[in-house]
């Protein structure tokens, strides 16, 4: 056997398997989009991002928490259905499918018997999800910002009563040191009418950040301008006297104390939370959690007006487990270090959990790819069976049929010269997932052509039986069960072979005809044609 017949042997196997192996993908992209795989997969990753572990992930409450993301408009925008009873018939019956399949499985911790694993009893679910559209939902999810917003209001509120206190202990203290002079007690009643303007204007500074109107340095700035008014006032009409000058100094030194420094005074206050404060919230057992139950107690009371929806996810974070507030801790504790101020912190942390979000689905991709391969050799064997195409047979009847081989191979020319062509033309440097998918249509198209022209030494056919076992209906024998076994390894073999893939199988064939043409594309009437008409 001289070499030009081992390359056309070669590209004879490698059409078959690329026939096959397109059949084989067609069918398990079919049962893995009835079924929802990917889909199904997807939500379990999610599961166990949020867990840290897989054994976690069986928690009912992390299911819980992973349905009220899947629940969420951000991601219930990414699964968008067609409408109308015909549009969706095709897609009722693949729901149908699906649910009988997950109706046979383990049921899911903490659910009804009529959910499902999308929650809600939802049919199906998104097969991707962008990891900036999932950290967005999850922070949305458990409220990080709204608890972030409501700590800083109740410590807010606090240092606003903490100032307007002072104040009123110096009032106080006046007022009890003159009670004996009358002159004095005009004055006294001006401050305390002042005080009540004053107060006013901290209420009114505190509404504004509460309704989001003013942030943090805006409030505080305007408390020390509301005081500066006091002291003003203060000054211009206070008696002359050793103690009303003694008071005023003290006023003074409690504005400049606080006020001097802008930034100083909210740390000093603790009105902005680090982002350690701001994962706390999600532990039930610090003091910051408490800390926001406390501030939300009362639902009529300032702090709470606008963010009910915290007191929603104090619920929520009452069940979460062990494994998810660790999970988060981490990641703030990555962030904590990259910040400046609490507004920094939740984008940091933010991006933090896209960056791990898009880590964990690649190892999650990893095993889905795994899980498919497995299905691919489990198909590829199946299929080799069904088609009988058993590899031992095809090498042989390849190597004695000098007129098959020359057909396959100038099929095989054929696909390859087209499809290098029409990348050329679309694409010439690189290929996106789309183009690919675009390639394999094509290559499937021209494969159904080339078949027309072509009999694969495969089937269970007269011929082939004859051929492989010796044996034809119409002899008067008994099949020849012995036989068949022979024709396992070559099944085996075939099986292994059409798991790899089309796109394997076309590159190889790229190569192949290559090397057999020294470099140049196989000769066909198709290609002369488009030769001569670049020629002219």
């Amino acid at each position: 056997m001289n070499l030009p017949v081992i390359f056309d042997l070669a590209l004879g196997l490698v059409f078959t398997y690329l026939i096959l192996s397109l059949l084989a993908s067609e069918i398990q992209e079919l049962i893995a989009t009835v079924l929802q795989w990917r889909a199904e997969h997807l939500k379990k990753s999610v599961e166990i991002f949020l867990a840290g572990d897989v054994q976690d992930s069986e928690d009912a409450h992390v299911i819980e928490l992973a349905n009220s993301i899947y629940s969420h408009a951000l991601v219930k925008n990414i699964n968008q259905e067609a409408k109308g009873f015909l549009v969706t018939l095709p897609r009722r019956l693949t729901w149908g499918i699906g649910s009988l399949y997950r109706s046979i499985k383990t049921a899911r911790p903490g659910g009804d018997k009529e959910e499902t694993i999308f929650g809600e009893k939802k049919r199906t679910g998104p097969s991707y999800i962008p990891s900036d559209i999932f950290a967005t939902t999850l922070m949305e999810t458990l409220q990080l910002p709204t608890m972030v917003q409501t700590l800083t209001q109740s410590r807010l509120e606090k240092f606003k009563n903490a100032q307007l206190a002072k104040l009123e202990q110096v009032l106080l203290e006046l007022q009890d040191q003159t009670k004996d002079d009358e002159t004095s007690a005009s004055f006294i009643n001006t401050m305390f009418q002042q005080y009540a303007e004053t107060q006013a204007d901290f209420e009114q500074i505190s509404w504004n950040f509460q309704n989001q109107k003013a942030d943090l340095n805006t409030s505080i700035t305007r408390l020390g301008e509301s005081l500066d008014r006091y002291i003003e006032v203060f000054q211009a009409d206070m008696p002359k006297q050793d103690l009303f000058e003694k008071v005023l100094r003290k006023v003074q030194f409690i504005k400049k104390d606080i006020f001097a420094d802008i930034e100083q005074a909210i740390l000093l206050g603790g009105l902005r939370p680090n982002i350690n404060e701001v994962v706390e919230t999600l532990r039930k057992d610090s003091g910051v959690y408490n800390e926001i139950k406390e501030a939300v107690k009362d639902k009529d009371s300032d702090t709470n007006q606008g963010i009910i929806n915290v007191v929603k996810t104090i619920d929520l974070i009452e069940k979460l487990p062990k494994s998810v507030v660790e999970n988060i801790t981490i990641l703030g504790k990555r962030a904590q270090s990259r910040i400046q101020t609490t507004e920094e912190g939740i984008h940091t942390l933010q991006k933090e959990i896209e960056r791990t979000f898009d880590s964990s689905m690649e190892r999650a991709s990893g095993v889905y790819k795994r899980n498919s391969k497995g299905v691919a050799i489990m198909l590829g064997l199946s299929l080799a069976v069904i088609s009988n195409a058993d590899a031992f047979h095809m090498i042989s009847r390849l190597s004695k049929d000098s007129a098959l081989r020359e057909t396959i191979t100038n099929s095989a020319g054929e696909i390859l010269f087209i499809n290098q062509n029409n990348q050329a033309i679309g694409n010439p440097n690189s290929q996106g997932e789309s183009d690919k998918s675009a390639t394999l249509d094509r290559i499937r198209d021209q494969a159904d052509s080339a078949l027309d022209n072509v009999a694969l030494p495969i089937g269970w056919s007269d011929v082939n039986l004859e051929q492989q076992i010796a044996w034809t209906p119409n002899k008067k024998k008994s099949f020849p069960l012995l036989k068949v076994l022979t024709m396992i390894p070559g099944w085996i073999f075939s099986g292994i072979a059409i798991s790899m893939g089309a796109p394997f199988w076309f590159d190889l064939l790229g190569k192949f005809v290559n090397v057999r043409n020294a470099g140049r594309r196989p000769a066909s009437s198709f290609r002369s044609q488009v030769e001569r008409e670049d020629e002219m």
